[in-house]
Order: structure tokens, then sequence, then C-alpha cells
């Protein structure tokens, strides 16, 4: 069998670069139309044609009137359900579609966004295929009116950044002998971040002052200057009292006495491996984010300054988890 599947993969993959090159690259929001749908008969309907040849033929041998009205009969019911399938994708809509990013072990998300457009109820499956060919599927109803979200899980077993090269939206709706289906081409990535391991202390980080740590520990920050609010920003840092006169939403910016302890470097890890001093990083920058301190991070030829937030976190784990291996 291992030949075959290599030639049916080596299949795959050319058909996948036909259709891309036919459709193009997909921008959002997407409707579904003639031009880019495709159909075919499944293992069932291939059976139920080959059934009703055999009808046919034992209608004509014994001159069975009433063996070819049923044939025909559901012949035409066959075609019906062909016509029923490719216009249970028609007019489709894919609105939306976002990857979330998840820790080297835990598992990724892609959510895709779908609307009913003109249909009153559309039955199909969102599938994504990885490059091993191992296919994740779910089925989705949507309703006029009503858009839906479907959230397919991703591995994300090893860090890195990986393109959702393309989502398949079929339905084989209503009976099964027929498979309509359509490939999105999306500017989408899984975001692997390094799992969040070690257990050195902060000491491991670069330009830490002795006799300074005691006091950060403690929090003791000096206030600096006011600034516009950023999703993420702590909510103990927000200016309330200026904000209760009318002010527009500010956050104070502090200069902790132990910020130096929050300068993240890559070099300053160097007997550790490569993989485990990106895990180390990335649990100090996980950890000053749950307690909301502000953080930088040294890396090779490239450093980012000290932030805070949801935001600033992702950019620096992202920073890891484009490292090269």
């Amino acid at each position: 069998m291992a030949p075959f599947a290599g030639l049916r993969r080596s299949l795959e993959a050319r058909l996948a670069t036909w259709v891309k090159r036919r459709q193009g690259s997909d921008a959002l929001p997407v409707a579904l139309h003639r031009r880019r749908l495709y159909i075919l008969p499944t293992r069932a309907g291939v059976g139920f044609a080959l059934l009703l040849f055999g009808m046919l033929l034992a209608g004509l041998n014994y001159a069975n009137s009433l063996a070819l009205l049923v044939t025909f009969v559901l012949g035409a019911l066959m075609l019906v359900a062909m016509h029923a399938c490719h216009r249970n994708l028609l007019g489709l809509a894919i609105v939306g579609a976002r990857t979330l990013p998840a820790f080297a072990g835990d598992e990724g998300r892609l959510e895709v966004v779908l609307d009913a457009g003109t249909a009153t109820r559309v039955a199909c499956t969102i599938a994504w295929r990885d490059a091993e060919g191992e296919a994740t599927s779910l089925p989705v109803e949507a309703t006029r009116g009503e858009p839906v979200t479907v959230t397919l899980p991703l591995p994300a077993s090893v860090r890195g950044v990986y393109a959702i090269d393309r989502i398949r939206v079929a339905t084989t709706w209503p009976f099964g002998f027929f498979r309509a289906w359509t490939w999105l081409h999306l500017p989408l990535e899984l975001i692997v971040y390094p799992a969040a391991r070690g257990t050195l202390p902060r000491r491991g980080a670069i330009g830490r002052r002795p006799g300074r740590a005691a006091r950060a520990e403690a929090g003791d920050d000096e206030w600096q200057a006011l600034r516009a609010y950023r999703d993420g920003d702590p909510p103990r840092r927000i200016a309330w009292k200026a904000w209760a006169r009318g002010a527009p939403l500010l956050v104070g910016e502090y200069t902790a006495e132990g910020d130096a302890l929050n300068a993240f470097a890559y070099d300053a890890l160097a007997p550790l491996p490569h993989e485990a001093r990106l895990e180390q990083l990335c649990r100090w920058i996980v950890d000053a984010e749950q307690r909301g301190e502000s953080c930088a991070l040294h890396l090779p030829g490239i450093a980012f300054p000290m932030g805070s937030g949801a935001r600033h976190r992702h950019v620096l784990l992202t920073a890891l988890a484009r490292m090269p291996a």
C-alpha cells in the first residue's frame, strides 16, 4: 500500500497546486460561487449508480415496466440530490478566520466564521490537513442571518510558525451520494510558542545591580509618566482619579528599581541548550506578565524594549517562536 499512498499524495499535491493557481489567494470575506465549487460522487453514490445500472439492464432484459419506472424515479432522485448538494454551498460566505497561538505541547485553534448568505440553512464540514496528511474536520450548520463560528483543534507539538495553506469546506448533504467542496487559501499562520519551562530565578537575566533586588521584589517602583491606555494594561496602573475628572483613560508608567531583573537575554543563558534557553525565557516572560511587570527581551540580532501587557507578551513570545532551530 505504501507505493499507492505515495502516488496519492503526489496526485493530491499536483491537484492542490492547480487549484491554487486557478483560484489564487483569498481575502476575507469570501463568497462561494459556481466557478470555485467542485463536485464528485462519493463511494455510496458510485455504488448506487451501479445498482441503478443493474436494475436498468434487468428491466430491459425482462421488459418489466415497473422495474424501469423504479429505476428512472431513483435516477431522477439522484440527479436532484446532485443539484441540491451543489446548491448547499452556493452563496455560503466565509466572513472571518483566525488562528489562536498555543504553547508547545498544547493545542492550537483555528476559528472560521461562516454565514449562510441567501440560503435558508447550510450543512457542511470544515477541514484542515497537516503536512503529514492527517485531516481534522468538524461538522457545522449555518442558518441565514446567524453567523456561526467553528473552532478546529490544531496540533502544536513543536515550537515554530506554521502556515495554514488551505482549508476545505465540503458537504455531502442531502443523501451522501455526492460531495461538493471548495478550498480556501487564506494568509493564516499558527504560532506555537516555546513551552514555558525552566526553574532558574530571574538572576539569570542580564543587568542586575547588587543590592537592589530586595526593593524590586517589594514593588518599590518610581512613577515615570502617563500614557494612553492600551489593551492588556493591568487595571491597577490606570489613573482612575484623572479618568473620573473627565480625562481620557491613562495608564501610569513606572521605572522599577529591579527592572534590570526583567531584562531577559538569550546570551545570559549560555550554559543551557538552545531550546532550553527559549523555554526559560518563555517562563520568565509569562511570569512577568502575570505579575503585571514590565520586561524586555534581548535575542541575537534583535532587542525588544521594556513593555507590559498581553500584546507585549505576544510580541516577545512570537519572537521566541520564530527563532531558528
